[in-house]
């Protein structure tokens, strides 16, 4: 059974830079698109980016396009997400999820419920 562990959280100032990893265990990754969510407090979950399960698909969040790049390893079976130019409003659990898809399937950010599995998160915060 697949499980999902997400690190990389911490605390940062605003401009820095943090890398989000998603460990996965029990199943290869080769046939899941991976999704990253965060959710703020007082907000509604959002999708931030994904991969599909060829490597090529790849969707971003507007509001993150060109500072957060997604990025998987499927020797290492982990899904990274690095995040850059950090603000305020990137504040939040972020959230790793896989979609069993088969392969080379596109990946979807607007529609959660479909991921299948979802790990436990981890916290970012951009403060000064």
């Amino acid at each position: 059974q697949l499980q999902l562990v997400e690190s990389g959280g911490g605390l940062v100032q605003p401009g820095g830079s943090l890398r989000l990893s998603c460990a996965a265990s029990g199943a290869t990754l080769d046939y899941y698109a991976i999704g990253w969510f965060r959710q703020a407090p007082g907000k509604e979950r959002e999708g931030v980016s994904c991969v599909g399960s060829g490597g090529a698909s790849l969707n971003y969040a507007d509001s993150v396009l060109g500072r957060f790049t997604i990025s998987r390893d499927n020797a290492k079976n982990t899904v990274y997400l690095q995040m850059n130019s950090l603000v305020p409003e990137d504040t939040a659990v972020y959230y790793c999820a896989a979609d069993y898809v088969g392969p080379f399937r596109l990946c979807k950010l607007t529609q959660d419920f479909e991921y299948d599995v979802w790990g436990q998160g981890t916290q970012v915060t951009v403060s000064s």
